[in-house]
């Protein structure tokens, strides 16, 4: 049996979310059960839902309340069981008793005047965890049955999945179709990266250590690299993959969250239109890309047949809902430069990619190496490198690799590593990063989602690179299922004296 966890709440000092109804819309769906339940759960355990909690789940299958307990039931315990922790009955029980169930179409006005008599007046957050054709068409049918009109204290906010878009005019349109019936502090637009403790640890890393802060600038840091690597292929999403491809699926929201945390200047308080507010600074100082530059500084490649952990993978064209003639990245890399005072002449290199070697997040920032002037008659022949390494996931932490001095006669530098990660260091629960996302926007506070300039700046660097890539012409690597990507990203760095760090 392993120890009980004392409540987070106590830790942390948090009051419980006030009361409110949180509707699903695909209740009956993998993210719900995947992500959500679980995110409610431990937000049950750690005291942090009010008495005043309810779920209205809604989708298109007669599966009823009862059924749908049944199936959040079984799906809640295996994620519990994955955990090795012990299974909170009582922190499950408050939720499944507020879980109540609606059956209808989402194009159909009358499913929305039954959401409205469930409401009776109560606060509301509305979750689209659908397909995102029907984020618009979600948010017009609550307008016009009036379920976004906020009267005295019964508030209502909508959060948004990704993606949101899929390129700049497209975004642009969805931000218009959701601005004329909601206000922008009543949009949560959903980023789970943002969810991760490292990540939100990111801002309190760099702004609450001297030690670090001064260093965070053109003067000390040679270049950043930032990867986000699954060893998992398409699986089962073989239809929304090729229609999207890595670059679309991952660079404007998970990297780019990465990125302008990494890159923005400090906020004047962690409010949410200040933090945001630098975000914003960041993309819009990044340096344009015109069609040149886009092919010269992004690589886009496929993966082949390989081995990925030990097991086969077929070339992506041979997976299940791939066309065999796919022109979709599976790879992204892509160099960036922000023209400002900090960062000027700093390089950003950002890959993600599926089927490599593993499954890995983190953002690496390089120091400008040491002179060696000092070192001339010795044994050394190069400073050795100096990284800082926020790792994002699968194993959260942070460590700092500089040089000592190998022991014997002679002056030998080794590499050297310090770190700590959040599972020794802290006693967490295990959680799926949803638990605060859900939380704040229970609590009204968008610090961690984005906002409708966030996200069409983000489109906007990406967008000269996808018309590059939409041409008949432009390059498409391969690399092989289970290895780091392509060569042709390898040259992207080797071109400027530098080599990506390991994954492996």
């Amino acid at each position: 049996m392993s120890e009980p966890m004392r409540p987070k709440a106590s830790a942390r000092g948090a009051t419980p979310a006030p009361a409110c109804t949180l509707v699903i819309f695909g209740v009956t769906g993998d993210l719900t059960s995947r992500l959500l339940m679980p995110a409610l759960y431990n937000l049950s355990r750690w005291g942090l839902l009010s008495d005043g909690f309810s779920i209205l789940g809604i989708g298109r299958s007669g599966i009823g309340a009862e059924g749908l307990r049944k199936e959040l039931d079984s799906a809640i315990r295996s994620f519990v069981a994955e955990s090795g922790r012990d299974f909170d009955e009582a922190a499950w029980s408050r939720v499944v008793a507020c879980l109540d169930y609606l059956r209808g179409d989402v194009t159909d006005p009358s499913l929305y005047r039954e959401i409205g008599a469930r409401l009776a007046g109560r606060p509301a957050l509305f979750y689209l965890a659908v397909a995102s054709t029907l984020f618009g068409p979600i948010v017009q049918k609550l307008g016009e049955a009036g379920l976004a009109r906020e009267e005295g204290d019964a508030w209502r906010r909508v959060v948004i999945e990704k993606p949101f878009g899929h390129d700049l005019a497209s975004a642009q349109a969805l931000n218009r179709e959701v601005l004329a019936v909601l206000r922008e502090d009543q949009v949560f637009r959903m980023d789970h990266f943002l969810g991760k403790e490292t990540v939100q640890n990111i801002l309190a890393f760099r702004f609450g250590n001297g030690i670090f802060e001064p260093l965070w600038n053109r003067d000390r840091i040679d270049h950043v690299q930032i990867s986000v690597a699954e060893a998992v292929g398409v699986e089962r999403r073989g239809i929304f993959y090729d229609a999207t491809g890595a670059l679309r699926d991952m660079v404007p929201n998970h990297l780019f969250q990465l990125f302008t945390l990494i890159a923005m200047e400090p906020p004047i308080s962690f409010a949410a239109d200040d933090v945001r507010d630098r975000k914003e600074d960041v993309l819009a100082a990044i340096r344009p890309l015109d069609r040149e530059a886009a092919v010269a500084n992004a690589v886009r490649a496929q993966y082949g047949p390989g081995e990925v952990l030990g097991r086969p993978v077929v070339d992506y064209r041979q997976e299940p809902d791939v066309s065999p003639a796919s022109t979709t990245e599976t790879y992204a890399a892509m160099r960036l430069d922000i023209d400002n005072w900090r960062w000027a002449g700093v390089p950003f290199y950002l890959r993600t990619g599926k089927s490599m070697t593993r499954r890995t997040t983190e953002i690496a920032i390089a120091f400008r190496e040491a002179p060696l002037a000092l070192f001339r008659d010795t044994a050394v022949e190069a400073p050795a490198a100096n990284w800082l390494v926020l790792q994002i996931q699968p194993d959260e932490g942070i460590s700092l690799e500089f040089g000592a001095k190998v022991p014997g006669p002679q002056v030998k530098l080794g590499r050297v590593q310090m770190g700590f990660k959040y599972r020794d260091h802290f006693r967490v629960d295990p959680s799926t990063g949803y638990e605060t996302l859900i939380y704040d926007a229970m609590t009204g506070d968008a610090t961690l989602y984005q906002r409708a300039d966030n996200i069409e700046a983000g489109w906007r660097v990406v967008q000269p690179i996808l018309e590059a890539w939409s041409e008949v012409a432009a390059p498409m690597a391969r690399y092989a299922a289970g290895s780091e990507g392509p060569a042709e990203a390898d040259r992207l760095l080797a071109r400027d004296g530098r080599a990506w760090r390991r994954l492996s």
